[in-house]
């Protein structure tokens, strides 16, 4: 009587299923979230550091973009085998289980060994919290060992050197994409004695630009940023160099320039950029336009730089 055929065995493609599905509309919403703007709805402020981080870029494109595509291609792989029949096709299935496991345990082993290493950007370069970082990296685990256990396996031997070989090829490719950021302020950024400003202003102010800025700072109007963020380097270039001189921005990271954590703290900020106009908090990038509405501005409304 032959040995039964271990539950895991049975659920685990199930199961991996499941998880990749999670992580696929985690990264759809993060993507969209980066390429079209807004703020991740997040119990912390990690998130949007994160978000906007020069690590949340790779090659040009949002690094969740990855993640989808990963996530996705663990997906299929486990969806192919469940196509055949247990009991009518159980030869061709089992055929292409054994196929199919040995890619995703290629792809799952390249998942974790790339979001370990972004968990150590994360906690030491980044010093974030970020929920949804830590979820993708408890996933990314779960899914390597559904797939280690999830089906027997004819050489370990052969399948650890593989492995083996996978982590390093993603080892080296992780530190060679990341390289040139070096430490979380990027290489773009610049810095004095006071501390790091970030991306000078390239825009240059025309009269409305100016107007509007005197009148949000006369009303008391704050711009709570942080020198990293390239939604807050957008606000900026919205305004031009002139103007933007005159708004009251309030410094959030505690290596930049002229920073006020603690009033960021206390005035529970969650995202970068977060307007504060009569005594309410806008968070995100703000039209020109609608900021002259929000504070009742009167003057020039047509801005041209």
């Amino acid at each position: 009587m032959g040995r039964s055929t271990p539950w895991i065995h049975h659920w685990s493609r199930l199961i991996i299923v499941a998880i990749a599905l999670i992580g696929v509309i985690e990264n759809i919403y993060l993507t969209s979230i980066k390429l079209l703007g807004g703020t991740a709805v997040c119990p912390t402020s990690g998130c949007e550091e994160v978000l906007n981080s020069p690590y949340s870029m790779v090659l040009g494109l949002p690094l969740t973009l990855f993640g989808l595509f990963a996530y996705t291609t663990v997906l299929l792989l486990a969806v192919v085998p469940l196509v055949f029949d247990p009991t009518t096709q159980k030869a061709r299935r089992q055929a292409v289980e054994t196929q199919t496991g040995f890619l995703l345990f290629l792809v799952t082993t390249t998942m974790v060994c790339f979001s370990s290493y972004l968990m150590f950007v994360l906690f030491f370069r980044i010093q974030a919290i970020c929920p949804y970082c830590i979820a993708s990296a408890l996933f990314c685990v779960s899914l390597f060992v559904l797939t280690l256990i999830g089906q027997n396996w004819e050489d370990l031997g052969q399948l650890g050197l593989s492995g083996l070989g996978v982590a390093m090829i993603t080892a080296i490719v992780a530190l060679g994409l990341y390289n040139s950021v070096g430490d979380i302020n990027t290489a773009n950024a610049f810095s004095d004695s006071g501390g790091n400003t970030g991306l000078a202003i390239t825009t240059t102010s025309g009269p409305a630009e100016i107007a509007l800025a005197l009148h949000l700072t006369q009303s008391g109007v704050k711009e709570y940023g942080a020198y990293w963020c390239s939604h807050c380097y957008d606000q900026k270039q919205l305004f031009g160099k002139e103007a933007f001189a005159i708004i009251n921005y309030i410094e959030c990271t505690t290596d930049g320039k002229n920073s006020q954590t603690q009033l960021c703290e206390k005035a529970g900020i969650q995202g970068f950029p977060t307007w504060e106009i009569g005594g309410k908090l806008y968070p995100g990038i703000q039209p020109l336009e609608k900021l002259a509405e929000l504070s009742d501005y009167q003057g020039q409304r047509e801005q041209g730089k």
